[in-house]
Order: C-alpha cells, then structure tokens, then sequence
C-alpha cells in the first residue's frame, strides 16, 4: 500500500493541525533505513525549511528520490525555483495568462504577492494562475511576487517557503488545501489499511460524450474498493496530485497538444500504471499514423491516400481516378467529427481547402456504406467486448453533428465467441501494432471483405452497452488489470542470492 510521510523541521510546527501518524521530522527521516521495496511505495511531502542546495530540506527531497519515493518538491523542482533563469524557462506563456487576467480586472495595484498552498491562491479569480504555477513547479508551498511595468504583469519571484513561515490566518487555508491534495493525511491508520493501492480515473464533468457514463464509473469504483484499490475520479486540475496515486485510469477523451497527454505522461515518468499510456494516445488519436502503420503491416485497412496541402494543385487528376462518395478525414477526429463525405470533385476541392487551415495533412479514404460499425474491445491482448454500432437514423456515420444536438445509432452487444472469427483476428491483429494496454477497434464488414478502420486508445466503457454481455464482470477484468500491474511494479526485487 502506498505510504505518506509529511517531512517537517520540528514536530511542533504542526501543532495547529490535525495529528497524524504520517508526519516525521527532517532528523529522523534522513536517518531512516527501511525496505527499498517499501521505499518505492511512498509519497513525502517535504514542508521543511532550508531548501536551498545542500541544506537540510535540499537534503530530504535528495534522499527521498534516492529511495525511489515520490517527493514534493523534488530536486529537480528546489532547483528550478532556486535560478530566476529556470523558472521563466518552465513557466513560458505565464505573461498571457497574466494578461487575460489583468484585462479581466482579477489584477489591481501595481504589485500583489500570493501564497500558493499545493497551487491554492484562495481567490477563485485566480485559482488557473495558481494551478498554472503548481503543475510546473509542484512545490507545495511557495510565494509568488506580481510587478506591473509598462502596463504588463511579470512574475518577478517565485519561491519555494516552509511550513513554519505559514502564519496563523493562513493556517485553516492550508489545510484546507492540504486536504484536497492528500485525503490520506486525514484517514485513520485503520481506513488506510482498507486498501493496497490508490487508482485515479481522470473524467471532464462537463465532457458531453465522455468514454465512460456516471453508472460506469461507479461501477468501476465499486469493482477496485472490492480488491484492495481505493479508486478516486480526478479532473485536470489534479494534475499535481498525480504521484499520489499508483496508477491512473483516463477516462476522458483524448488527445496531443492537450492535459490528457501531458497527464498521462507525467503520472508514466511518476512510475505509476497507466491506461492509456502515452505511448498508445500518440499512435491511436492520429488516423494518419494509422493508416501507414496498418498498411505497412499489411492489416487491411480502407484503400486511402494522403493530402497535403501541396496537393491541392493535382486534386483534380487525382479525383479523375477516383470513383464516388470518398470520405476525406482530419487526422485527430473522434465522436464522427472532422469526417467528411466526398460526393464529386468540386466537393473534394472546396472541403480539402476547408480542412487544410487546421491540418497539414488529411486522409482520403474509399467509403464503404455499412448497415453498422464493429467495435471489437481489447484488453493486454484479450477480447472484452464485441459490439455493433448502427449508423444515425437518416444519416451515413454513427454520430450526427448536422443538427442542434447529436445524435447517435443504436447498439447491440454480443458474446465474442459470435462474433465473425475475422473481425476478432483483425481486430487483436492491429493491437498488436499499438501496445498492451485498453483500445477498441472499429471495423467494416462487407461480405467476406473486413477492414480495419482505426485502433482508439480510448474506448468506450458505458454501462447499458460495452457491459451488456460481461456485466460486473467488465469492470473487474479492467481494475484486475491494474491490480496485476500494480502488484508487479511494488513486488520485492529478489537478488542473486535469492534474498
């Protein structure tokens, strides 16, 4: 199970606050010798002072990652804040968010000065820059210094502070955000003892076709609580509470250039377990990627061709060996979005140029009209699920964006076993390319021809519809996953002599 050390100077600088069994003094803990294994499974919270290089807090951070335990800060953190230079490297693009703030009026005076608690600035207007500062240098208390010169906010200082320099008005808000930041400071050994791990399952509240339905998740908090995993639901805004957690289950949709991505490979370089893993949004969220890969494989796929915008000037002798409807594609499409049907040349033309001022390159692929879609579900090599997808009623693709409000076909979820035995070879075929993780392939059939259309990294997991067939059964299969993983990444490291 994961343990918690809050390291401080002296125990009485946490008088004010709730006991805890977590909570050690810098002496003792630079003078632990515990288990290495057991090292690895711990999360330190360093809220010592003299953190500059070499000093006593230096030194708890430095001894921590040593052990191979998550800290924060960590050295490489202590570091940034301690060189002006650092900091304005790992915080470029703050001055826009200083402005969009100063235009908004959340800015006054000419000089303002926060006290960050694991990213809390206490004021609501306030709370992304906050957020912004902790999830780059994720140190949990630190003190922020605004100029205005020449009519624009600078960050002029930043640095790291202790838990003694925290006065008395202050203290309620700390832990507050303490709170927020590790619930395990406020557990009783006895409720900590309930669970092995800790798994975090990233969601959008406000996400309109998420990967997984409110019933789902509950599901899947239910099934990991039954095997010793205490499963919390995070948002973004958790992202520096990441190395609290031994593995992390994304259940938004993904995409590059985005939290999701940067989220799991931040909790991946924390050394936690994580679907999907970075590696596999990479490859599955670009239909270009795909569509060299399978080919390259020799995994049928569509017969396709890619555009770029230089193409634009031979559209016309291409689109002469073309027959119609073609389905021309953004790269990074998902829910049907960013797919078009190509009915004639001047089509081809007129949405090329469209789809070419967000993406250097399209995907031009043969359209093969289809009663329904495939969605075969695999799990480390496994088959989950087998499920039908219906187009839209009226329309050529499973999700309708054409009008005010989206509209789906239906489904219907079958036992693998009926599933046709070359939809289930195709689809654990082209997974084999992506990883070991959890992904959903979308496939056509027509007639004895089955192609792959794209591996998603994140597929669907609803309750009422991938569950259909497994039930309960789904869920557990996916937190047993993790449990194996977890149990694989904290197992005792045995050396040659068998000790």
């Amino acid at each position: 199970m994961s343990r918690l050390r809050i390291v401080v100077d002296q125990p009485e600088d946490w008088r004010p606050y709730y006991p805890s069994d977590d909570l050690i003094s810098a002496d003792d803990f630079l003078a632990l010798d515990e288990d290495p294994a057991r090292d690895r499974a711990t999360h330190v919270i360093n809220l010592c002072s003299g953190l500059d290089y070499l000093e006593t807090g230096y030194y708890v951070s430095l001894l921590a990652q040593a052990r191979g335990q998550r800290v924060q800060p960590d050295v490489e953190t202590l570091n940034q804040l301690g060189r002006k230079a650092l900091i304005d490297l790992q915080l470029a693009g703050l001055n826009d968010t200083m402005a969009e703030l100063d235009r908004r009026g959340a800015l006054t005076g000419e000089k303002l000065t926060l006290r960050l608690f694991f990213g809390d600035t206490e004021s609501e207007t306030l709370a992304r820059l906050g957020r912004r500062l902790f999830e780059k240098l994720p140190c949990p208390i630190m003190e922020a210094k605004l100029v205005k010169r020449h009519g624009e906010w600078r960050l002029a200082s930043l640095r790291p502070r202790a838990l003694k320099d925290i006065n008395a008005n202050e203290e309620e808000r700390f832990a507050r955000a303490l709170n927020r930041h590790s619930r395990q400071v406020w557990r009783t050994p006895t409720a900590r003892r309930r669970y092995r791990f800790e798994l975090a399952i990233l969601v959008d509240p406000q996400e309109s076709l998420p990967p997984s339905n409110k019933s789902a998740l509950r599901e899947f908090i239910r099934a990991g609580r039954s095997m010793g995993i205490d499963v919390s639901l995070i948002t973004r805004r958790d992202e520096g509470r990441l190395a609290e957690f031994d593995a992390l289950f994304i259940r938004e949709t993904t995409q590059l250039d985005h939290h999701t991505w940067r989220m799991a490979r931040r909790a991946e370089h924390e050394g936690l377990v994580v679907i999907d893993d970075p590696r596999s949004i990479l490859r599955c969220t670009n239909k270009v990627y795909l569509h060299a890969l399978l080919r390259a494989r020799g995994i049928p796929a569509p017969n396709g061709h890619l555009l770029n915008r230089g193409d634009l000037k031979r559209l016309d002798s291409l689109a002469a060996t073309l027959s119609f409807p073609q389905v021309l594609k953004v790269p990074d499409g998902a829910f049907s979005r960013g797919v078009v049907r190509i009915d004639s040349r001047e089509q081809l033309d007129q949405q090329a140029r469209r789809l070419f001022k967000d993406s250097a390159l399209l995907l031009l692929q043969e359209w093969m009209p289809t009663e329904y879609d495939w969605r075969i579900g695999i799990l480390d090599g496994q088959v989950l699920f087998a499920s039908r997808y219906y187009m839209a009623r009226g329309h050529w693709q499973i999700y309708d964006h054409s009008g005010g409000r989206v509209r789906s076909g239906g489904f219907d979820t079958i036992d693998p076993a009926q599933a046709p035995e070359k939809v289930i070879k195709a689809a654990l075929r082209a997974t084999k390319l992506i990883g070991r993780g959890l992904y959903g392939v979308d496939l056509k059939q027509s007639g004895d021809r089955v192609v792959v259309i794209e591996v998603n990294d994140n597929p669907n997991l609803d309750a009422g519809v991938e569950d259909v067939v497994l039930g309960r059964e789904l869920y557990r299969r996916v937190m047993g996953w993790f449990l194996a993983q977890m149990e694989q990444q904290h197992r005792p490291v045995r050396t040659a002599t068998g000790e």
